[in-house]
Parts: structure tokens; sequence; C-alpha cells
């Protein structure tokens, strides 16, 4: 059969004339079909699915009824482009009460359709071809992805275990550094859980003030902590004058879909984001805007599903250790990032064993085996991510589904 000219007239940022014919297949379409593969083989047997990366929970009562109401009024209809004062508002009041950083409403915070919308629009306000971003990995890869459709060059830093999962940017080589411009971070992080410090983020600050590089904090899993108060990067003495910050109701709300954050920070940052975002979108529908105020004005929300996270991390974490798993539970975010096994013997006497080339090959097996699902990475190392956003009922359903996990686990004995 012919090929269509239209396969000849793709952008050659997302494969030209290659575009379509790729036969790799991407990692969680992998998990996917091995999820299909699993429950087929094994009917009548419990999925646990612990690679979700959403929230297992409706957002709060509250917060839905606001959106009725809102949804209702017909001055909301209309286009919202960089919005109204309602979500900035409390935008700047979530910052100020929960994060301790003042900022104003006017100039320093815009709306945003989500982090990822986010992440995808603000490199067409900074990156010309030949500009570095520097990002971290494992990570979540959207503005560089976009950076590259700019002509940008990402350079990777890798997340280890021995350096608490934050980037060395002594790393940096001298002459990628004289070509950087964007430093992108995110923290509670994605995949690791790893949380930053007061000492980093100054370090940082410092660092991007000596080397003329904007710093992008993804703050997207903000609230989500399990001691003390959130830690904004914009808090830090010097942010101000180096970056910007993203939140999102997201993760911190049970608001995935709902699509809806803010831009905050260095004020000519956010001015250059929301231009640029006037003509990519149109902005989020208003009640879903004033919805998204009314749960950034109620912390008390993000607080008890944290709780409830940090009640699941504890289960999760006394199965995986009795299992040989050095798992370690992070101060905040729903994510528990452990090393993977190199091999797994059965329990039944019979020496039956597996090897486990990499973290991926480890997920499989323990999809296609145990039917209990993970995120595998192996970017700076093999390690699988456990999230606790598992579907459980109440309390005794949570324990009885780490419970049956353990179990799972705990017929083979697994090696580093």
């Amino acid at each position: 059969m012919q090929e269509s000219y239209i396969q000849e007239l793709f952008a050659e940022r997302i494969g030209g004339k290659r575009y379509g014919k790729d036969t790799a297949i991407y990692k969680f379409e992998k998990i996917k079909r091995a999820k299909r593969a699993a429950l087929q083989a094994n009917p009548g047997v419990e999925l646990f699915d612990l690679g979700v990366g959403e929230p297992d929970a409706m957002a709060d009562a509250g917060i839905i009824e606001t959106l009725y109401v809102e949804a209702q009024k017909p001055e909301n209809r209309g286009y919202a482009d960089n919005g109204d004062a309602v979500l900035k508002e409390a935008a700047a009041k979530y910052l100020r009460e929960v994060c301790g950083v003042p900022v104003n409403p006017e100039t320093q915070v815009v709306h945003s359709i989500g982090s990822k919308a986010a992440l995808s629009i603000l490199p067409a306000a900074l990156i010309n071809p030949g500009d570095v971003v520097l990002m971290t990995v494992p990570g979540y890869p959207v503005f560089g992805t976009h950076a590259k459709y700019y002509g940008g060059i990402v350079h990777n830093l890798p997340l280890r275990e021995g350096n608490d999962f934050l980037p060395d940017l002594k790393s940096v080589p001298a002459d990628v550094l004289a070509k950087a411009k964007v430093l992108v971070l995110n923290y509670p992080n994605n995949p690791t859980g790893a949380s930053a410090t007061p000492d980093f983020f100054a370090a940082v600050v410092a660092w991007a003030k000596q080397n003329r590089i904007i710093v992008i904090h993804d703050f997207a899993y903000a609230a989500l902590v399990f001691d003390g108060m959130p830690l904004s990067f914009l808090a830090t003495p010097g942010a101000m004058e180096v970056g910007i910050e993203l939140h999102s109701t997201s993760k911190n709300f049970n608001m995935t879909g709902w699509r809806c954050g803010f831009v905050a920070g260095n004020e000519l940052l956010v001015k250059a984001y929301g231009d640029v975002k006037d003509n990519t979108d149109s902005g989020q529908f208003l009640a879903i805007q004033h919805a998204s105020a009314y749960a950034f004005g109620h912390p008390e929300f993000t607080d008890r599903i944290a709780a409830k996270y940090s009640r699941r991390m504890d289960l999760l974490v006394d199965v995986l250790r009795k299992a040989g798993f050095k798992a370690r539970k992070p101060k905040g975010s729903f994510f528990l990032y452990v090393a993977a096994p190199r091999r797994a013997e059965t329990g039944d006497g019979s020496g039956r064993a597996v090897d486990f080339p990499n973290a991926e090959s480890f997920s499989q097996w323990l999809i296609a085996e145990n039917l209990i699902s993970t995120v595998p990475w192996d970017d700076a190392g093999a390690y699988v991510r456990f999230s606790v956003t598992f579907l459980a009922k109440d309390i005794e359903d949570e324990k009885r589904v780490v419970g049956e996990i353990g179990r799972r686990l705990s017929r083979y004995t697994f090696h580093w």
C-alpha cells in the first residue's frame, strides 16, 4: 500500500518521515499490557496497583459544591484567558500562610491549566536553539521535551541515593554550564519521594546567581509532607531573584482531572509565562479556578490526605523491609523509591530462581507472577517506584491490601 504524502510532512522534532514507525513500546504502555495479561492469566486474583501516580480519592465535597455553584453563574461562562483575581488572591494567601512566602497576586501569580501545561509553555518563553536545560533524572521530562522542540539541549543530572537524591550541581561540565539557561527541580520529588533541604535550596540560589541560571521549581507535591510545613523554594532568601514555582491542585487536593494550578515568583518570569500562555490557551473554566481557590483556602484538606499517605507508607515500608528491601519512609509525596533486587529465589525448596538485569525486568516479573504493579526506573541505577495511592476503602482495607502484598513477597528470597 502506498504511503500518504502526509508521512513526508511531519516535523523533525517528533520524528519527521519516521513518525509513527517506531516499534519501541513506552514504559507505561508495557505496564498496562502486563497488567492485562496478568489478570487474564489469573482470573479472580486481585491485582494491586502501586504504580498509579494519582490520588485514589475524590476531591472534598466543599470543592465539588463550589464548582457546582460557580458553574451556574453566567459571568463565569466565557473565556478565562489568564484568570481573574479570585484564584490569584487565594494563591497569594496560600503562599503566605502555608509556605511563608509573600507575593503580589497582581504581578507575581498567574493561573495554569495544571503544572504539565505550565512546563510545556515556559520553554517558549526561555529557550533559543543551543540553550542548555538542566534536568534531573529520573524525573518528569515535559519541560525538557518542549525545550528540545525549540532547539534546546537537555543535560541530565542523575539523582543518586548517595546524595539523598539531590542533583550535584558541581558535576555540570564548564562548557555545558556556559550554555545553560534553566534548571528544573521538583521536591518533594517524583519518583524518588526525596525532599529538599533549606541548605540545598540556598546553595541552588547562590549557584543560579553566580551562573546566571533561571530556576523552575515544580512544587506539585507541595503540602504532601509528613512532618512540618511545606518547604517552598520561594521561601529561600534570594529565590525570587532567580526563579518561579509551580503549584497544582492535582495531588494536594485530589484534583488531577480538574487541571488547575498557578505559577508564582519572579515578576518578570511570571509576566513572560503569562504572555506566552495568552497565545497558547484561553484559560481554565473560571468555575474550576474558583473551586481551586476554595481548595487553596482550605489547606486542612491536604493535611488529611497527607496523613492517609503517611499511614499507608508506614505499612508498606514495614512489609518491604521484612521482604529484604532497603525501604525508607520519605518525608513527603506518595512515592516510595527502592532499589530493585537482582535475583529472586523461590522459598519452596525447588531452588528455582530468576535474575533481573534491570528494574524493568523486575517490575514486569512482579506484575506477571505476583500481580503487584510498580513503575521501574533505570536512569540512575535500578529502582522501582511504589505509590501508596492504591485502592482501599478504609484503614482496615489498607492493612488487608498491604498485608497481602507482604504475603506474596514473602514467598521469595531477594538478593541485591
